[in-house]
């Protein structure tokens, strides 16, 4: 194995003292085994250990490591809160959704039968750290092929694993093979035990690691569990206008979307939260199309009032999934706004007026995520910017210093108290027109606003 990783001198460290300790194999498990083989860089390390109980690990570790014991009965066992250990283990089905399993830790488990309990088979590789594999349901062959396939049926013990596939198709852009699809149609009534913490981890990884997003809604479709997000089966057979969305209907041109953004948002440096923002809003854009869409008169369709449509429908989808304040507060108002540039022929540049405006309508968002989303939505019907120049807003933006917060004030409060204003009611009012007119370019700098103030009739 030549992984820096697996070879660190603390893992090494780790295994020998384990080993000279009575345990009898120490495997490389999970996902830190899956992004090796895939030449993908993983801070997680997770070692199964065999013929040890958990105590002893404890006792043989404590000396050299900070360690600790997390969890109930079938915890893990942290080292210096950076790498896993944990013993192989066997579930029974005893009830229904996520949790319900009888769970048995069992030092001396066959690591095939171990293996087995694993959610795919690109998840079901063991190695050690002499570069030895143990691979008895094929997950290397299926990692070379981009294949998700469930090591056996007990893949339908657990029905949060669906939506864990959902996750790694757009993770890493594979396929899953059918009989693992018929798999997850038949757990698809327990999709309802599924709490909304679990259901919303997985769309987060969606969000935040997905290289291939589209993969991902493409196989909510082919598993039936897309019925359980209707705003997005909406979509399907949701027809556009083939003159400026030659790619299909709206969910084909939804998942175009969605992976347009990973690309813009990786050449804009994007945080994690304003990744997450962007597919969020990507996804939803286009919420408001399947109840808008109809035949206009000249026989084209079109979906008219769309956008301002969408937002409460996708902030219905956005409270169902409990996603954190933070998306909640931009995603609906980007949704609502996602085609303001089309209020200017493609041909013009945005007035100033204009773009303040929009930046104070975006808010708490800002044009730097609406020109992502816009530039998204764009390149999703083939192209960057097929009629509308979208680039311009954001160099007006730019040149105004409103490309991520909307405009501040010229004129406070504190401005007019030397004028014989007192605060209250008729302040506010009076800040709220000072305001206005800053944004419609009548005021500039503090000297006009208090020239536009004593011009100003106070009623």
């Amino acid at each position: 194995m030549n992984t820096p990783l697996f070879q660190t001198p603390k893992v090494k460290r780790i295994i020998q003292l384990l080993t000279d300790g009575g345990a009898s194999d120490c495997l490389f498990v999970g996902g830190c085994v899956r992004d090796h083989f895939l030449n993908i860089a993983t801070k997680d390390i997770d070692i199964e250990v065999y013929g040890l109980s958990y105590k002893q690990i404890l006792n043989i570790l404590k000396p050299h490591f900070h360690v600790g014991w997390v969890g109930q009965s079938f915890g893990t066992v942290k080292v210096d809160n950076e790498i896993d250990l944990s013993l192989p283990r066997t579930e029974s089905k005893v009830g229904t959704g996520h949790k319900g399993f009888d769970v048995v830790s069992d030092p001396f488990l066959d690591p095939t039968v171990a293996l087995a309990r694993r959610d795919f088979t690109i998840n079901a590789i063991g190695i050690r750290i002499d570069g030895t594999v143990i691979d008895p349901f094929g997950g290397l062959d299926d990692l070379q092929k981009g294949i998700l396939r469930a090591p056996t049926e007990a893949f339908c013990e657990d029905p949060l694993r669906v939506l864990r596939g959902m996750q790694f198709a757009a993770r890493f852009g594979f396929d899953m093979e059918e009989r693992t699809l018929e798999l997850c149609r038949r757990v698809l009534p327990e999709f309802e035990t599924l709490s909304s913490e679990r259901i919303w981890t997985e769309w987060e990884k969606w969000a935040t690691k997905g290289r291939f997003p589209g993969k991902g809604l493409q196989l909510l479709r082919e598993s039936g569990w897309i019925v359980r997000f209707p705003e997005i089966e909406a979509l399907i057979d949701t027809p556009q206008n083939p003159k400026y969305h030659p790619e299909g209907d709206a969910f084909v041109h939804t998942k175009f979307v969605c992976d347009a953004a990973v690309k813009i948002a990786d050449e804009l440096a994007f945080s994690a939260s304003e990744r997450t923002i962007l597919l969020f809003a990507t996804l939803c854009h286009d919420f408001g199309k399947p109840a808008t869409t109809v035949l206009n008169a000249k026989g084209n369709w079109s979906s008219p009032r769309h956008a301002a449509e969408g937002v409460p429908i996708a902030k219905n989808f956005l409270k169902r999934l409990q996603v954190p304040n933070l998306i909640m507060e931009h995603v609906p108002v980007l949704v609502g706004e996602h085609l303001a540039h089309h209020a200017i022929p493609p041909d013009e540049v945005p007035s100033f007026q204009a773009v303040r405006r929009l930046a104070v309508r975006l808010a708490p968002s800002n044009i730097k995520m609406w020109s992502a989303l816009s530039r998204s939505d764009a390149l999703g019907c083939g192209t960057d910017e097929p009629r509308y120049r979208i680039s311009t807003w954001e160099e007006v933006a730019t040149k105004l210093e409103v490309r991520e917060s909307k405009p501040k004030p010229i004129l406070q409060g504190r401005d007019l108290l030397p004028l014989g204003f007192e605060p209250g009611r008729e302040m506010g009012k009076l800040l709220h027109r000072a305001y206005e007119a800053q944004l419609d370019g009548v005021i500039s700098t503090l000297d006009e606003a208090i020239a536009w103030i004593k011009s100003e009739p106070l009623s």
